[in-house]
């Protein structure tokens, strides 16, 4: 048996001892009946140094490996029709019921160590309530969302998008500080929009069965809004590459793990930018270890990128749309990341494993966008899609044809074969 390096030396030495005993002058051993010989007894001895120094040395267990589950999901965008959705589900005494949306999908976020979610949507209570209705793009959520993805299982929250000053400086702050007393309550990690600079530059971090994961997420445009001059409010912009570069860097030496949410791309595609893929190889030459995409609310592709040292990051360029009420066939079919992260108990070395995704499909019927549910693609059916309500959905949209073969030509174009879950 080969001995690790530091217990070989203390083997030697025990085996050193044994055989020095066993030498020197021999005596006789007398008994109450008589007398054993001085050779008699240097044979036993010999006998008993043979069978010590031939003896298995023991050798302390092999440290087990540490092994986090992760589990992500895209754009939790709350549209009017989500939360009318919700408020007819309400029950007596309540306003609204957003978890049964939910329902099919909780048993993959409930299983994971930790798991991710960018909340597209800020809440303000001392604002209306808003989903884009009326055609413009402004979002607002009632409180009762909060609730529901908490139950869920989602336990870090990601708020870097281009939704954030849609009612104003005031109104994010107060959906921030929403957010804060709900990670107090609730042991949450909420990253992404910050009261301040110094709070922008407190590096979340949270250890998950002994890895340290370090969270990071950066936003391409806030909807050309600006925070007015002397405003303190903080969101660290994809163009900032000299912050981006520091903070990986820094979360790095902090952490095991650095994951990264980026608000980036061109919506309504499923094509990657150039501008994406050269930021994301930044990144991960600075130190992230995974990407999340989010903001285009398609599904995009994914893929590993090397280091300069050899070693790999994965990227997701888009997850696509959590929940929604869009009305274009390919808004519907998002992703959520799933995979492990590894720390070798012996080298405490990283490693991504099992790295994939689960398609999830935003299902609601005719009319008015009726029984709005999320599913993961292993409990979808064929029944399902052909009664979709996209086709009959007001204002309608441009691709509204949905069957199960579209379904899954929309899935495959937009996430490579290997990295299918499609039975979780």
């Amino acid at each position: 048996m080969k001995l690790r390096k530091g217990r070989a030396a203390a083997a030697l030495a025990v085996l050193a001892v044994i055989l020095v005993s066993g030498v020197g002058c021999a005596t006789k051993v007398v008994g109450g009946s008589g007398e054993r010989s001085e050779s008699s007894a240097g044979g036993e001895a010999r006998q008993a140094t043979t069978e010590a120094a031939t003896e298995e040395p023991t050798t302390e267990p092999v440290p087990e490996d540490k092994r986090v589950h992760v589990v992500a999901a895209g754009d939790n965008l709350i549209h009017y029709s989500v939360y009318k959705n919700a408020e007819k589900l309400a029950g007596p005494g309540e306003n609204f019921d957003f978890k049964p949306l939910y329902e099919n999908v909780k048993y993959i976020v409930e299983g994971a160590d930790v798991a991710i979610l960018n909340q597209e949507t800020i809440i303000s209570q001392s604002n209306e309530i808003r989903g884009a209705n009326g055609g413009a793009l402004l979002f607002n959520s009632p409180p009762e969302v909060a609730d529901a993805v908490i139950d869920l299982g989602f336990d870090v929250f990601t708020m870097a998008n281009n939704h954030l000053l849609d009612f104003g400086p005031d109104a994010l702050e107060e959906s921030i500080n929403f957010w804060n007393q709900k990670a107090q309550e609730n042991d949450l990690t909420v990253l992404g929009a910050y009261l301040n600079e110094e709070d922008a530059n407190n590096i979340r971090i949270r250890e998950v069965n002994g890895v340290k994961i370090a969270f990071l997420a950066y936003a391409e445009h806030i909807n050309g809004f600006s925070f007015p001059e002397g405003c303190p409010l903080r969101v660290v912009m994809n163009y900032e590459e000299d912050v981006i570069e520091r903070q990986i860097k820094e979360a790095k030496e902090k952490a095991d793990v650095v994951i990264v949410s980026a608000h980036w791309g061109v919506e309504d595609t499923h094509l990657v930018s150039e501008d994406r893929i050269q930021l994301a190889n930044k990144m991960v030459n600075w130190g992230a270890d995974v990407i999340l995409g989010c903001h285009t609310h398609t599904a995009e592709t994914m893929e590993w990128i090397t280091r300069e040292d050899g070693t790999k990051g994965f990227v997701y360029y888009s997850m696509g749309n959590f929940i929604c009420c869009q009305t274009d066939n390919f808004n519907l079919v998002g992703e959520m990341p799933d995979f492990d992260i590894v720390m070798d108990g012996e080298t405490g070395e990283i490693t991504l494993e099992n790295v994939g995704a689960i398609p999830n499909i935003i299902h609601y019927e005719s009319p008015d966008f009726a029984n709005l549910r999320v599913y993961p693609y292993s409990k979808y059916t064929p029944e399902l899609a052909a009664r979709h309500g996209v086709p009959y959905a007001v204002p309608q949209g441009t691709y509204t044809s949905f069957s199960w073969d579209i379904l899954n030509d929309i899935l495959n174009e937009s996430m490579p074969a290997e990295f299918q879950k499609l039975d979780k």
